[in-house]
């Protein structure tokens, strides 16, 4: 049984077993790309001792498979991993993972930095940060228009 391509999850991720899996079976991979974010301690300024993240249960999932696939027709790549975690995370936690293998690094280099610009900027998380002005509800999302921009994405406003 071959690994979802995505993955929405409470648990952590074991990030060697992850690449393992991507790569397994295939001779052809030259090339592994892998980013891991964390929780940090602060965020705006403030300290953060926890965060809640929550999704659309199906609707998260299939936007992220919408820009996987995407990742495959830009890009020459063989395979992609995203993993992002959902619940309550402390600093230091594993938040997310975009693995991504192809014949060579260059692709996979792009091919993750998209993914992952496009997590950060697009898809439907939000958080609530614990802080010690009390907590906070935040859109997980990061308006970043030259990350969009670079890669011809367009905001769709709600």
């Amino acid at each position: 049984m071959t690994a979802p391509r995505v993955s929405i999850q409470a648990e952590d991720f074991d990030l060697s077993a992850e690449i393992a899996a991507l790569r397994s079976g295939n001779k052809g991979v030259g090339a592994v790309c892998s980013f891991v974010g964390t929780v940090r301690d602060r965020n705006e300024g403030d300290a953060v001792s926890s965060m809640e993240l929550e999704h659309y249960p199906g609707m998260t999932e299939k936007s992220i498979e919408a820009m996987v696939d995407e990742a495959f027709r830009r890009f020459d790549i063989l395979g992609a991993r995203v993993i992002h975690r959902v619940g309550l995370l402390e600093p230091l936690d594993q938040i997310v993972l975009v693995a991504v293998t192809s014949k060579h690094r260059g692709q996979s280099f792009q091919a993750c930095e998209f993914l992952m610009d496009y997590l950060k900027t697009q898809a439907p998380f939000w958080k609530k940060e614990q802080t010690p002005q009390g907590a906070r509800w935040v859109d997980a999302r990061v308006s970043d228009d030259a990350a969009l921009a670079r890669w011809g994405i367009t905001v769709q406003n709600a």
